[in-house]
């Protein structure tokens, strides 16, 4: 049994979310067979629900609130001082100080910091304690595709934080003893940018909870009376998730509904921006809001829909999609991180057109059955997070090791 530190920069519950899905798994095996302390950061109040539930999964927590005007002045400071402004909007004095404080009264062997920019805690951390970054994906890659698709101000913004970020990973890599990644193709182009990292690059896949996301449950259907439903499903404060529903509720949607006047189109995700909020009624999409359990809307969609133009790591909602037996329509990005096998477990589009027909020949319920089907076996069988936990344990059992040695 080790003790461990565990650093997020977002409370790792409810796991419902990308990051904090990640993060509550993780946590929660590591939490089973050690001692595990957590230190995160509180971004949403109604969060706080959740911190007596982690008390009681964990030894020790300490929750550091981080509110928009905290935010916001950090970004500032980020800008005055030449820095990455996500670096400086996680950095918490009162969380490096309980790090500071945990790490001299406890005995701990590793310290594990969820997110790049709260890898910068590392670097307090001694030499004798196991360090492991998951950067998870390459976030620098992420601002630089963001500024691509964004009129300035915001394109300037976004290569500044991309070029930012990318130098502040190089100073991290010194202060990690492994550097995880959720993807092979995200720890090689991390590789690429950062040589430095090549023998500290680890994979330690996502997965998905397959008992949880299973077809057999039975789930009231929450669409009104009316024709077949694509569903995307997402986090849309997210804008790489806003610009993927309005780019096909534009580009394929009418073309699907010249044949099909009756399809309809939902998009299910917490937070959707005003932009989105006023084109959805003149482009024919029904926005859901934040929903208490996303499994009735992915059992009673026809098919899903990922149609991603900017993605990094791997997109939870894909492999959610189809543990629940759905047939996905994915664009190249937004299966690029995940071993699929295009045509047999997903459909992969490179065009509208392309993703227009896809659908079309699903909208047939045998067929779109029948890739369900295969995407579900695919899950089962390559996702399963206890494959990625049985990777993490070996790196911290080689710590156990090296300290009983």
């Amino acid at each position: 049994m080790a003790e461990l530190l565990f650093l997020a920069h977002r409370i790792p519950c409810p796991p419902t979310k990308g990051d904090k899905i990640r993060a509550y798994h993780l946590l929660s095996h590591l939490a089973r067979a050690h001692v595990v302390h957590l230190g995160c950061l509180i971004d949403d109040a109604d969060d706080r629900r959740h911190v007596e539930e982690l008390r009681r999964l964990c030894h020790e927590c300490h929750f550091a609130a981080l509110t928009r005007a905290r935010r916001l002045m950090r970004a500032a400071g980020a800008l005055a001082r030449n820095e990455a402004i996500t670096v400086a909007a996680l950095r918490d004095h009162a969380l490096a100080g309980w790090v500071a404080d945990l790490l001299r009264r406890r005995p701990v062997d590793g310290v594990l910091a969820y997110s790049s920019g709260m890898a910068q805690l590392l670097a307090a951390v001694p030499w004798t304690v196991t360090r492991i970054g998951d950067f998870v994906d390459v976030d620098s890659e992420k601002w630089r595709q963001l500024a691509s698709g964004r009129a300035w101000p915001w394109s300037w913004l976004y290569r500044r934080e991309s070029e930012r970020l990318r130098a502040f990973d190089r100073a991290v890599v010194d202060w990690c003893d492994h550097c995880l990644f959720v993807s092979p193709a995200e720890a090689q182009l991390f590789q690429e940018l950062v040589p430095a990292a090549r023998a500290k690059t680890r994979v330690i896949p996502n997965g998905v909870d397959s008992g949880y996301f299973a077809p057999a449950f039975f789930h009231p259907c929450p669409f009104p009376p009316g024709g077949p439903v694509l569903a995307f499903t997402g986090d849309m404060s997210y804008w790489p998730n806003e610009d993927a529903v309005l780019w096909f509720a534009r580009a394929v949607l009418p073309t699907l509904r010249a044949g099909r006047p009756d399809l309809r189109f939902v998009v299910v995700g917490r937070a959707p921006g005003r932009r989105l909020r006023r084109a959805a009624p003149r482009l024919g999409m029904a926005l859901t809001g934040t929903v208490p359990d996303v499994r009735p809307f992915l059992a009673h969609a026809a098919l899903v829909v990922a149609p991603l133009r900017i993605a990094r790591g791997v997109p939870n909602k894909v492999l959610e999609a189809m543990a629940m037996a759905k047939a996905v329509v994915a664009t190249p990005a937004a299966v690029a991180g995940l071993r699929l096998r295009p045509g047999h477990d997903v459909l992969v589009a490179h065009t509208a057109a392309a993703f227009a027909e896809a659908i079309a020949g699903l909208l047939d319920p045998r067929r779109a059955a029948a890739l369900g089907a295969q995407a579900r076996a695919r899950v089962v069988a390559d996702y399963a997070w206890e494959s990625s936990f049985d990777r993490l344990d070996r790196l911290i059992a080689v710590r156990l090791r090296c300290a009983e040695a």
